[in-house]
């Protein structure tokens, strides 16, 4: 069986950012099968292009799972207007180079960015093949929530664009069990939707991995390690972050560090400067092959959103990496992802916005280091027994061969 993916934001274990769908290519590859994914050659965590500086066109092999690269007009870390612009620019593009692959058993769209989950259709309707539209995120309505999608024009647009996908889907796969609730409340039957948690590797991130070479080369040696990591972009209400830190700047023993990179980048270095942070540390980006020795290096990890009720019904990838590390989350984001850590008694839930309880938290923690080192590893057990990746594969591996019986 081979699958094609088209999937502008595609990341390879050389860059920054989750790297899902390599793992689902070298899983599928082990038991005879193929996964093709056309991708772009820009990062979207960077806005950069990637490692190798590719070209579009360039065909890739990475450990054995094919990569067509496609082209992508590189403004991603612009205005919103310019960020749509390059969506497009991929979306035409990769028509072109997913219709060179021919011989697919079934055509993967995947959302956010969700132009590029209508190239797939497109690409899907010509070859007569299954089209399985997997949504990651809820677009456009998270852009709405956040207020970053305003035109009433666009935004009926953009629902009529997932009215369309939704409708023309064959099936459709999501990441979070509350997309189910809304794609029903959108219409879509039940039994045309499938809730496949994405999980985390839990060979990769073990809590026996060693940290020290990260803390000494950021000179935290002695302090305890709040450490964030992911993209540094509008929705992760990073402000919040500094000014619980500044609250924390007394307490030297406290070290907030971020590693990643975003749209909000600059802006936020810029901010922690003016508010004179010494206690913050942007650490940059690394690629997804290194980050088991990141995580090594905190005594606690942070994911955060901005306030907003859509966001209670996202599953944070970086959150099941955590849990494998075996270390406890400071929780900022309510809904789904809280019945999670609550469940496994992973970690500590704050209000999304209120950086006073967040700094409180901060600081209690710190000062009871057995509490969370208890969180952590039951992090650690709850991820093991209920979200290894593997398994979560299994199940993938189930529905595509549903779509092709």
């Amino acid at each position: 069986m081979k699958i094609l993916l088209i999937n502008q934001v595609f990341v390879s274990p050389n860059e920054p950012g989750h790297t899902r769908h390599f793992e689902m290519g070298q899983y599928l590859k082990a038991r005879g099968h193929e996964l093709v994914i056309v991708a772009s050659n820009v990062n979207y965590q960077t806005g950069q292009s990637t490692d190798q500086q590719r070209a579009a066109g360039v065909e890739e092999n990475l450990e054995g799972v094919r990569v067509l690269r496609s082209y992508i007009y590189p403004t991603l870390h612009r205005s919103y207007f310019w960020r749509i612009i390059s969506f497009f620019s991929f979306m035409f593009s990769s028509i072109w180079t997913g219709l060179q692959v021919g011989d697919a058993d079934i055509v993967m769209g995947t959302t956010p960015p969700i132009f590029q989950a209508f190239s797939a259709w497109v690409v899907a309707f010509v070859r007569r093949k299954p089209f399985l539209l997997e949504v990651r995120d809820l677009w456009p309505e998270f852009g709405i929530s956040m207020g970053v999608l305003k035109n009433p024009v666009l935004i009926f647009l953009a629902r009529l664009l997932e009215g369309f996908l939704y409708a023309r889907a064959t099936h459709i796969l999501v990441n979070s069990p509350a997309y189910v609730d809304y794609l029903r409340g959108k219409g879509v039957p039940g039994s045309k939707v499938t809730f496949i948690a994405y999980g985390t590797d839990v060979d990769m991130f073990t809590p026996e991995v060693d940290g020290s070479n990260v803390r000494e080369k950021f000179g935290l040696q002695d302090k305890f390690v709040v450490l964030y990591a992911g993209a540094l972009g509008q929705a992760n209400d990073i402000y919040t972050l500094l000014r619980a830190a500044e609250r924390l700047c007394t307490e030297d023993e406290i070290r907030f560090v971020l590693f990643g990179d975003g749209k909000e980048r600059a802006h936020l270095q810029a901010e922690a400067v003016n508010r004179k942070l010494s206690n913050v540390v942007f650490a940059g980006v690394c690629p997804k092959k290194e980050m088991p020795g990141i995580l090594a290096a905190s005594d606690v990890c942070l994911a955060i959103l901005q306030d907003i009720p859509m966001f209670r019904t996202t599953y944070p990838n970086k959150v099941f990496d955590y849990m494998a590390a075996g270390r406890a989350t400071v929780l900022v984001i309510d809904g789904v992802i809280r019945d999670v850590i609550e469940t496994a008694s992973g970690g500590v839930f704050v209000k999304p916005g209120d950086d006073e309880m967040l700094a409180k938290t901060i600081l209690g923690l710190a000062k009871d280091p057995v509490h969370v080192k208890k969180m952590g590893a039951s992090a650690r057990e709850y991820i093991v027994r209920h979200l290894d990746r593997r398994d979560k594969l299994d199940e993938t591996l189930k529905l595509f061969k549903s779509l092709t019986a």
